[in-house]
This record gives C-alpha cells, structure tokens and sequence, in this order.
C-alpha cells in the first residue's frame, strides 16, 4: 500500500518528535528538527506537533510565523539572506537588497520560478564592520556593492 505524500510527512514528523520531545521546552527544537528534516516546516506537520505536545494548532502556527527562520515552503537551492539591522542599514542594506530582488526578480521571503534562489531578510549576521552584508548558502560576504551584488547572483543561477 503506497502512503500519501501527507502521511509520509505526518510519520517523519512523529518520528522527528520522538527524537526531541524529552527536552526542556521541546516546541522550538522540535520545529527546527523537522525544518532540518524537510528543509521547511510542512503545514501536515503542525497539528502532529500540537497533538504531542497538549497545545493548540494556533500556538504552532503562531510561533512557526512568528520566527521569520522557519519556512512554511521549501527553500530554493541557493538562500540569500540580506542583513537588514542598523549597522547594515545605516551603510546601505536598504538599496542592496531592493538590488538583489531587481536582479532575482522576486521579493523577500520569495523563491525564484526555478526554485534556485531564495532571498530572505536576516537580522544581523555579526559582519558590522563589513557592512552591507549577506549570507549566501551559509558563507558571508561583506562590503556589498552591484558588482559583488552581481556576481553573487550569477554564481546562484548557475
């Protein structure tokens, strides 16, 4: 008997919860193990969480949109995170990332149609001194101007 795609995901989580609800304040690590599971936080997954744990489905989902970290879909192969606090503010993030959705054509929080580039806001990725700044699949770069803004992008699309 072949399982849906939900039930798939529904078993997966249980077992993601198994692995964690042992711990002090388990909503938290749990919704990050299961992103890590699935690269986002199935929208199947949330009442298996509320269920296991003795709270409401709108907790769940309250703290899922709350923390801007979780995704409610899956990300595009290449993440961008744009930094978006003071620092990076006071040197220019705003026009970085208005450059990066030109060239991406999409927005923040948006994934580009071929699935290969996702661009998100981050608050803060301790390059200050280096500011602008971005994270691109986990490695930062700093000083960000349109050309190192269009060479990221061209790196990401290939």
């Amino acid at each position: 008997m072949l399982q849906t795609q939900s039930t798939q995901i529904e078993a997966r989580t249980r077992a993601v919860i198994a692995d964690n609800i042992g711990l002090e304040g388990p909503l938290l690590p749990i919704l990050h193990a299961i992103q890590h599971e699935f690269g986002y936080v199935p929208a199947e997954s949330l009442p298996v969480i509320a269920n296991a744990l003795n709270i409401s489905n709108a907790e769940t989902h309250g703290v899922v949109s709350f923390y801007h970290d979780y995704r409610r879909e899956p990300a595009g192969r290449h993440v961008i995170k744009v930094c978006q606090a003071e620092a990076c503010q006071s040197m220019g993030s705003d026009a970085v990332a208005r450059r990066f959705q030109e060239l991406l054509g999409i927005g923040m929080h948006e994934t580009t149609h071929d699935g290969r580039v996702t661009l998100e806001p981050v608050y803060c990725l301790g390059l200050c001194s280096c500011a602008p700044s971005a994270m691109v699949d986990g490695e930062v770069h700093g000083r960000l101007d349109d050309e190192s803004i269009a060479e990221i992008v061209a790196e990401a699309r290939r």
